[in-house]
C-alpha cells in the first residue's frame, strides 16, 4: 500500500525500489513490482521491456507458488467428493491463490505482445483459461463459506472481485459469434454483473480498490464511449475520480482521466488544461505525455487548429512506437488541411507521408491494428504518379474514433466544423471526375449529416444518410459508408422513438456487412452494431445492442 501510494504520487523510481527489496520474499511485492514493469512495457511496447516484464511475471508466480496450499493425493480426492471451503486454507493460502490467478492473467497478456505464432497463442490461452478457472473456484469459495475473515481478507475479497468482473466485463464485450464459441470450451461473460463487481471492488478499502476504479474508468471513458454510440456513463466517471484527484492532485493517472471527462462532456479548452497538467507533473514516465499527446491531438482537431494536431502527431511519431502507421497517417492528414500558403513544418510533404504508411505497419498478437489497415487502405490512392487526394482524411479518422459526439455538444464547434465539411464539399464538386469521385462526396455527406443532427436540423441529416445508401452501387472502395449512413439514420431514428424503423435500418446494415464481408472493412461498424447480431436461416439480425442501450 505505501509503494502504491508513491507510485500515484508520481514517485515512480522510489515506489519500484521500495517494492524491488521485498519481491524475493513477498507475494505482493512481487506482484505489484512485476504489474508496474507490465504497465511500463505495454505504454513503450518496447522488445526488451516486455521481455524484461514477462520474466518479471514469472518470478513472481513462482514466489505465489511457495505460499500456495500443498495438496497430497488424498486432499484432491477429498475435494473432488466433499469440495473445497475457504476455512480450510490458511489466510496466506488464499492470498496466494489470487496472486497467482493475477500473473497468469498477466503473463498470457504478454505473451499475446511477445509471440505472434500459434503456439503462443495457444500457450496465452491456457494462461487465460487457468486464471479464468482459478478466479471462478474462489469466487464460488467465497460466495459459499463461512468463516473468520482476517484482517487481510478485504485484499483477497478486492482480488477476486478484479479478477471475476475483469472477466466478465471483457467478455460481454466480444462479438457474440466470438462469445459462443468461447462459451462452449468454458467462458462465459456478463457485462452488469462484472461491472457490479468492478464496483464493489472499487469501494473496499483494499490494495486493489484503484485497480478497479482505473479499469471502470477505461471502460466509461474509452470502451463504452469508443465502441459504442458516445453515451459513455460520465457521472459515474466523475464520481469513481474525485475521491483519488483529491487525494493525488497532481497524480498524472489521475489527471489524464480527469482530461479525458472533460473532453467527453464537449469542455475542449479545460480538457486542454488538465492534459497539459498532467505532463507537467512528472518527467519519469513519458509514456504518460503520450496518452496525453493523443488526446490533444484531438481537441486541437475538434478546435479546427491543425498545426497543433499536427505538431503532437509529430511528437508522437517520433517518440511512441505503438503505432507509428497510424502518427505518420494523421501527420499527413493534418498537413493535407493546411492552406495553400502555410509554411509545412520540417519541409514534410504529405504525399511522401501518405506514401510511407504501408511500410510502418505492425502487428499485435498475430493481428494488424484496425486503425492500420484503415489508414493503408486509405494511402493506396497516393501510391499512384499522380495522386488522387483525400478530401479530409482528419475528419473521416476522427469519426472512427467517435469524436463527433463530443463536439456535437457545442454549437460553435460543430458549426465550424460543417464549414469546413462544406468548403471540401465544394472543391469536390469543382474537381475532375475521377474513380474516387463518388466516394469522397458520400463520405463528406456523411460527416456533413452528423454535424447536421447535432445541430437539430433532422430533416437535412436523414436526407444526407438516405443519399450515400441510394448511390450504394457507385461506391467503388469506401463500403463502409453505407452501412455507418444506416447506423447514423437508425440512431437517429432511437432518438425520436421510432423504433420499428431503426431495426429495419439496423438489420440492412448487417445485411450490407454480411453480403460485402464487413469484418475485412472497417472495425467500427463490426463493433458498434455486431454485439447483437446473429446468422439464422441466412437473416442478419442486429438491432437487439443498440435498442437495448436505449
Amino acid at each position: 500500500m505505501t509503494a502504491l501510494d508513491l507510485f500515484l504520487s508520481n514517485n515512480f523510481s522510489d515506489a519500484m525500489a521500495y517494492l524491488q527489496a521485498k519481491t524475493k520474499d513477498s507475494m505482493y511485492h512481487a506482484l505489484t513490482y512485476a504489474t508496474i514493469l507490465e504497465m511500463q512495457a505495454m505504454m513503450t511496447f518496447d522488445p526488451q521491456d516486455i521481455l524484461t516484464a514477462g520474466n518479471t511475471m514469472k518470478e513472481a508466480q513462482a514466489v505465489c507458488q511457495r505460499f500456495r496450499k500443498k495438496s497430497t493425493v488424498a486432499d484432491s480426492f477429498n475435494s473432488l467428493v466433499h469440495g473445497q471451503t475457504l476455512d480450510q486454507f490458511t489466510e496466506e493460502e488464499i492470498h496466494a491463490e489470487v496472486c497467482y490467478a493475477e500473473c497468469l492473467l498477466q503473463r498470457a497478456a504478454l505473451t499475446f505482445l511477445q509471440d505472434e505464432n500459434m503456439v503462443g497463442f495457444i500457450k496465452g490461452g491456457i494462461k487465460v483459461r487457468n486464471s479464468y478457472q482459478t478466479y471462478r473456484e474462489l469466487h464460488a469459495l467465497e460466495q459459499g463459506s463461512k468463516y473468520v475473515k482476517g484482517e487481510n481478507h478485504c485484499h483477497f475479497e478486492g482480488g477476486v472481485k478484479l479478477g471475476v468482473g475483469a472477466f466478465n466485463l471483457t467478455l460481454s464485450m466480444l462479438p457474440t459469434r466470438i462469445l459462443r464459441l468461447l462459451e462452449f470450451v468454458g467462458f462465459s461473460g456478463n457485462k452488469e454483473y462484472g461491472l457490479a463487481q468492478l464496483q464493489e471492488g472499487a469501494c473496499l478499502h483494499s490494495f486493489r480498490a484503484v485497480l478497479c476504479t482505473m479499469l471502470l474508468l477505461c471502460y466509461h471513458t474509452f470502451l463504452s464511449f469508443v465502441l459504442g454510440t458516445g453515451m459513455g456513463n460520465i457521472e459515474e466517471a466523475e464520481k469513481l475520480l474525485q475521491p483519488y484527484l483529491k487525494r493525488y492532485p497532481k497524480g498524472a493517472i489521475f489527471l489524464f482521466f480527469a482530461g479525458r471527462i472533460e473532453e467527453i462532456k464537449g469542455n475542449i479548452d479545460t480538457a486542454i488544461s488538465r492534459f497539459e497538467e498532467c505532463c507537467e507533473a512528472q518527467q519519469h514516465w513519458k509514456q504518460f505525455h503520450h496518452m496525453c499527446y493523443w488526446e490533444l491531438m484531438w481537441c486541437f482537431t475538434f478546435k479546427r487548429q491543425w498545426k497543433m494536431s499536427y505538431f503532437y502527431a509529430d511528437l508522437l511519431s517520433k517518440e511512441n512506437t505503438w503505432s507509428k502507421a497510424t502518427y505518420v497517417y494523421m501527420k499527413a492528414s493534418y498537413l493535407s488541411m493546411f492552406a495553400e500558403d502555410d509554411c509545412k513544418p520540417f519541409g514534410d510533404d504529405e504525399v511522401e507521408l501518405f506514401r510511407s504508411v504501408p511500410s510502418l505497419k505492425l502487428k499485435i498478437a498475430g493481428k494488424s491494428l484496425p486503425t492500420e489497415k484503415f489508414a493503408i487502405r486509405k494511402c493506396r490512392r497516393y501510391q499512384a504518379k499522380n495522386p488522387a487526394r483525400l478530401p479530409v482524411p482528419p475528419l473521416e479518422m476522427m469519426y472512427i474514433w467517435n469524436g463527433y459526439a463530443v463536439i456535437g455538444k457545442h454549437r460553435d464547434l460543430t458549426e465550424g466544423m460543417l464549414e469546413t465539411l462544406n468548403q471540401a464539399e465544394i472543391t469536390l464538386e469543382n474537381a475532375p471526375a475521377s474513380e474516387f469521385l463518388v466516394d469522397d462526396q458520400c463520405l463528406v455527406k456523411l460527416l456533413k449529416g452528423l454535424c447536421l443532427k447535432y445541430l437539430g436540423k433532422v430533416s437535412e441529416a436523414e436526407e444526407y444518410f438516405r443519399y450515400i445508401h441510394s448511390n450504394d452501387k457507385k461506391i467503388k472502395y469506401d463500403h463502409y459508408l453505407v452501412p455507418n449512413a444506416l447506423l447514423e439514420l437508425a440512431l437517429l431514428h432511437l432518438e425520436y422513438d421510432r423504433k420499428e424503423e431503426a431495426a429495419k435500418l439496423l438489420d440492412w446494415a448487417n445485411l450490407y456487412c454480411f453480403a460485402r464481408h464487413q469484418r475485412k472493412t472497417h472495425w467500427s461498424i463490426i463493433s458498434r452494431i455486431s454485439p447483437g447480431t446473429f446468422v439464422k436461416n441466412q437473416c442478419y439480425t442486429g438491432h437487439a445492442d443498440v435498442l437495448q442501450r436505449y
